[in-house]
């Protein structure tokens, strides 16, 4: 049997209700800053950094090498690693993981003894012809494995996609791969909140049961759907192209999800100005940013990154026809502040 469970803070509530009861998740870094506010919470002190296992050009990725060590190191130092959590696509990087590395982190977490818990709230925005959106339930099924193999919660929502109702706060986790007992306290916990909002709901049933070919909407529903991904997808294209194109820049292919991730190499009097301030150097850098243009991109300090380097998040949400004036806005800030903090 598996449980299906729908409310509005479920991936927080799942990582928080475990937390309290064991030790500790796992979070490939970047990841979203939500899973680092609940596990803050629950007194989590050991984070792992997720890995770039080829260069910027070529996309990010799991090492698994990386990962086993981080893990040996977080249980030598007395930590009881209980969980991993794996965002697919990825947010903040637009990556969507190969399948073979898939592959690799379910055998990782089934060696390991560990709960997948992934989170596959992008799952319908891919960009790329070169990689599809697997969920981890189809890989583990595919590899054979059933439920008494591996524990698993799938995360999914109604406030990304091509619909995008954030204000709706709908969304689901799947449990599977957990014995009787675990399920019951499973609905004993969601049994003392209040129940997801109706409209949410409703609308994470349509999520999962789309117009189909022959119904009266079809025809309208593709199209719709088509014409917003393709803008999420031609937004995407437009901005890597640029950030490639800016003095010390370089950003991955956007392969899905909402967002690029673009490393930016800053001067090291940026770096100096930012520590005079208290401040994380792209922090300093996005903050000149909004105060010049209006323009807001996140700092990839707020995700976790490899010592030494710099990112920002990106959104590839602006409207299509808004975006020429953004990119122009975004280059000219950018010519200025290098030749600013010029060494």
């Amino acid at each position: 049997m598996e449980v299906l469970a729908l409310a509005d803070h479920l991936g927080d509530d799942a990582i928080a209700r475990r937390a309290q009861c064991i030790q500790n998740e796992i979070e490939t870094k970047p990841g979203s800053h939500p899973f680092d506010e609940v596990l803050a919470l629950c007194d989590y002190p050991h984070l792992l950094e997720q890995s770039e296992t080829n260069s910027l050009f070529r996309g990010w990725g799991v090492s698994m090498s990386d990962l086993k060590k981080q893990l040996d190191d977080a249980r030598s130092m007395g930590v009881v690693v209980r969980g991993l959590v794996v965002i697919n696509p990825g947010n903040p990087t637009g990556h969507v993981l190969a399948e073979e590395n898939q592959h690799e982190i379910v055998d990782f977490c089934r060696n390991e003894d560990l709960v997948l818990l992934a989170d596959e709230v992008y799952q319908e925005n891919i960009y790329t012809d070169e990689k599809e959106f697997h969920s981890f339930k189809k890989i583990t099924r595919f590899m054979g494995y059933g439920e008494g193999d591996i524990s698993l919660v799938s995360f999914h929502s109604v406030s990304n996609g091509y619909y995008g109702e954030c204000g709706r706060r709908g969304g689901y986790m799947e449990v599977t791969g957990f014995n009787s007992e675990v399920k019951k306290q499973v609905y004993k916990v969601a049994s003392l909140s209040s129940c997801s909002n109706i409209s949410g709901q409703i609308l994470m049933s349509l999520v999962m049961n789309p117009p189909q070919v022959g119904d009266e909407s079809y025809t309208s529903y593709q199209a719709e759907r088509d014409s917003i991904l393709s803008s999420f997808a031609r937004c995407a294209e437009a901005m890597v192209c640029t950030f490639n194109q800016l003095e010390g820049v370089t950003c991955s292919k956007a392969e899905g999800a909402m967002f690029v991730f673009p490393s930016v190499r800053l001067p090291k009097k940026a770096i100096a100005a930012a520590e005079e301030c208290n401040t994380q150097p792209d922090a300093f850098y996005a903050l000149r940013l909004l105060e010049t243009t209006g323009i807001v991109v996140v700092p990839g300090s707020v995700f976790g990154q490899m010592h030494g380097t710099w990112h920002f998040r990106c959104t590839v949400l602006p409207q299509e026809e808004k975006l020429p004036l953004i990119i122009s806005r975004f280059m000219a800030f950018h010519e200025v502040f290098m030749e600013e903090f010029r060494d």
